[in-house]
């Protein structure tokens, strides 16, 4: 057997006769000498796709599968490719590695999956006889023959049915293993589902422990807001309640000014026809001075007569009256006068000082009411309005309502007329002095609340997320 490390494919099971065809051994000999090569002729029909495992095998005739081969050639791949309908080829066996005895045998085509495509007629490596030789046997030998050929053909017929059977259960196998591999196939792909299944799952326990952890998150951001949001409305009703406290001590602030320039107002024209008053007492005494400086002269003879006249008669002198003159006023009276211009003074300086202490509280309250009104009017701010410092107020801010008090340059009182109007610190417009408060505080309460325009209810400015989730609840019904 030839010695090779590379062993040809193999097979264990036979196919049926008619796959022998599709390789056609052509000028096999009966007989070859032993000791010589030998050249093995086939051709390779269209039935057949040559490859490079294919080999031609020497087997003993009587062979069950491919595994019972004496010895084998590599059988080589046609030059042109195989393009025609049948390609003559041929191989060469060396001596060496041919049987020895004289059994049967024949040529085999095994492709590379150890099946058999061609097989040859059987053959002999023993000498060929000169002559031919006369075989003479008795009847005996005659009935033996034909009994073992008898039991040969019924064990070949056994072999046939065996094979059939085994033919049958291959295909059942065969079967079985395709039928095997494919629930393998669909195994796998179970098998690889559930890992993607698996892997998706994981996933999706994340993100759910994810979320989770964000709608804890979430819910006590939305507690904190709500308290915010609580804090920031008791804030705000605090701050509505100072402002409308500061505003009705402005008002009375304002009534209290207001009489207050009245009564400096009177206190300067009684200082003005006071100060005339003491002008003109003044031209009159100055008058009065020059005419009794003229009038001294002639009367000090008629006092020298008097006083002789006077000193003989004393005692008339006590019953004498002094001498006045009518049109010189009294010392007493004059100071009556200083004394009631320096009252009304002093009162007109404390009126002032009163009116300058007002105006001071006057412009802390306009700097607190400005203040107030800037938070007021902030509805995205969520936080606390303690954690803000208010904006200084601006100095050329006025009063929410206006100072009546302030005088224009130039002393105009028009502009005085003007600062008394009440202005809107939202939209610049204008109400007079004389309107009810309440319409005022009315039109800037409306610039602080959002008024839905469906069904009319009132949001306050600093809920405007409230007030859009009403708007679209409408939307949707």
């Amino acid at each position: 057997m030839e010695d090779t490390s590379d062993e040809p494919p193999t097979s264990a099971v036979l196919l049926e006769n008619f796959m022998f065809s599709q390789v056609v051994f052509n000028n096999v000999e009966k007989f070859y000498v032993p000791g010589g090569d030998v050249t093995c002729y086939y051709t390779l029909t269209q039935n057949i796709t040559p490859r490079g495992k294919d080999w031609v095998g020497i087997f003993r005739v009587g062979w069950k599968t491919t595994r019972e081969y004496y010895t084998f050639l590599w059988a080589p791949l046609p030059a042109d490719g195989h393009s025609g309908p049948s390609v003559q080829q041929q191989i060469h066996f060396k001596a060496y590695y041919l049987p020895k005895d004289d059994e049967y045998y024949q040529f085999c085509y095994v492709d590379q999956d150890g099946l058999v495509r061609g097989a040859s007629v059987p053959f002999q490596f023993r000498a060929e006889a000169e002559d031919d030789i006369l075989v003479v046997t008795t009847q005996e030998e005659v009935e033996e023959t034909e009994l073992r050929n008898q039991n040969l053909h019924k064990e070949n017929e056994e072999l046939k049915a065996s094979c059939a059977n085994l033919q049958k259960q291959n295909m059942e196998l065969q079967e079985e293993l395709k039928k095997t591999q494919e629930l393998q196939k669909s195994l796998e792909s179970l098998r690889s589902s559930t890992e993607k299944l698996e892997l998706e799952l994981n996933s999706l326990k994340m993100e759910n422990k994810h979320l989770k952890e964000e709608g804890d998150c979430r819910e006590a951001e939305l507690h904190q807001l709500k308290e915010q949001i609580q804090n920031v409305t008791s804030d705000k009703e605090h701050l509505e309640k100072r402002l409308k406290t500061a505003l009705d001590h402005m008002d009375q602030l304002q009534s209290q000014v207001l009489n207050y320039e009245k009564e400096v107002e009177n206190l300067s024209h009684m200082d003005h026809d006071k100060t005339e008053q003491l002008e003109t007492l003044k031209e009159e005494n100055h008058q009065l001075r020059l005419s009794t400086a003229q009038q001294v002269k002639p009367s000090l003879a008629i006092s020298e007569l008097q006083g002789a006249a006077w000193g003989c008669q004393p005692c008339l002198g006590q019953f004498s009256p002094p001498f006045t003159n009518p049109f010189f006023p009294s010392q007493r009276q004059t100071h009556d006068l200083m004394k009631e211009l320096e009252e009304q003074k002093h009162l007109f300086h404390t009126l002032r000082v009163e009116k300058g202490e007002a105006d001071e509280e006057n412009r802390k309250l306009r700097d607190e009411n400005d203040a107030l009104l800037r938070l007021l009017s902030q509805p995205g701010e969520v936080s606390p309005p303690s954690a803000q410092a208010p904006n200084p107020a601006p100095e050329a801010a006025g009063l929410l309502f206006g100072n009546p008090y302030s005088a224009a340059p130039g002393g105009d009182p028009g502009a005085g007329a003007e600062a008394s109007l009440r202005k809107c610190p939202m939209c610049e417009e204008v109400f007079p002095a004389e309107d009810e408060t309440s319409e005022y505080e009315g039109h800037v309460q409306n610039h602080l609340v959002l008024k839905c325009p469906i069904c009319s209810e009132r949001f306050e400015v600093c809920n405007r997320q409230v007030f859009d989730d009403h708007l679209l609840c409408h939307s949707l019904e």
